[in-house]
């Protein structure tokens, strides 16, 4: 967008000179791929795990870490704190008039690196297996992190090119504590919505089907927890005076679970509309099942796990069914 001499003030008049393209976005990206490393050793390198004794301050490096990096990408953050004692990130670029708000959510908190010796590195340092980068949260999500900076790098770079175009408002949302259920930002939420106002959201904290191939995922499934109690004995009794003929809830809870699916892993449970069909792009079931460490004999459910291929696809079941786990 540019002015002319003839536009007042408050138009915009379309200069395809100043149009951000994906050739320049592509160009910028691959120019700064050693600041992404760098950016994402940084990061992956805070022990940045929620509520875990002995790692607050790992945690608090982190945050602060995440002000520092989106100040410098042109996006004005401050940290609030929230309800589960989590630190949640969040700023906003203001939008030219007229110009919608975006949201960008991401989260800097991660799982706990358990049993570290189990691991092929150090789960804290950033390391190249086979062109891929390894580390606790590297894809989860603090690789998502770090591309929203790098395009926001990108967007500055270009937008300081060109003054005169009007300016996308840019909300950024990084949370503290999602692994542990996002609480805290839920609370924030309810208290302060003016922190959260945008027109569309961009959530960074999901993947592709295959490396190397750029996805958009456009929804997700919703989940619902369910707490199932059997009682069939006032307390516990001896196995061997009583086993065989005393109801045991352990089994009686394994018989139940058992009819929730059929012999082929599909669901059984009336009321639940099984029908869904995906339309678009179909994930490869070779691929999936490398994806979900699925052991050699297993075989997947629905049509990739049978040899005449009836039932529904891998990505029926992943997208556009219901499942219980």
């Amino acid at each position: 967008m540019t002015h002319d001499a003839a536009d007042s003030k408050d138009t915009h008049s379309t200069d395809t000179a100043s149009i951000y393209s994906p050739e320049e976005a592509t160009r910028y990206v691959t120019s700064r791929m050693d600041d992404v490393r760098s950016w994402l050793t940084e990061l992956v390198g805070c022990a940045s795990v929620h509520d875990f004794a002995g790692l607050e301050e790992e945690t608090t490096r982190a945050a602060n870490w995440v002000v520092d990096a989106f100040t410098a990408a042109g996006i004005p953050v401050e940290k609030h704190q929230t309800a589960d004692g989590s630190t949640a990130v969040i700023g906003l670029r203001q939008p030219s008039d007229g110009m919608p708000t975006v949201m960008l959510y991401s989260h800097y908190d991660v799982q706990p690196a358990t049993d570290t010796d189990a691991w092929d590195s150090d789960p804290w340092t950033l390391t190249e297996r086979n062109g891929r980068w390894y580390g606790r949260g590297t894809a989860d999500c603090k690789g998502n992190v770090v591309m929203h900076l790098t395009a926001l790098h990108g967007l500055k770079e270009w937008e300081e090119l060109h003054p005169e175009a009007p300016k996308l408002g840019i909300r950024v949302v990084v949370e503290g504590s999602e692994e542990r259920g996002g609480a805290g930002l839920d609370a924030l939420l309810e208290e302060r919505p003016e922190l959260f106002s945008a027109d569309d959201i961009l959530i960074a904290d999901s993947g592709s089907d295959r490396v190397g191939e750029p996805a958009q995922c456009t929804s997700l499934r919703g989940s619902a927890g369910v707490k199932v109690t059997l009682q069939t004995l006032e307390g516990p009794v001896h196995s061997g005076q009583f086993g065989g003929a005393a109801p045991d809830a352990l089994l009686a809870m394994i018989h139940l679970l058992g009819t929730l699916h059929d012999e082929n892993g599909l669901l059984t449970v009336d009321g639940l509309d099984t029908s869904g069909h995906w339309d678009g792009n179909q994930a490869d079931p070779e691929n999936f099942r490398k994806d979900a460490s699925v052991l050699d004999g297993v075989e997947l459910y629905g049509a990739a796990g049978t040899t005449h291929g009836d039932g529904p696809s891998v990505t029926d079941l992943t997208v556009a069914q219901p499942a219980i786990t």
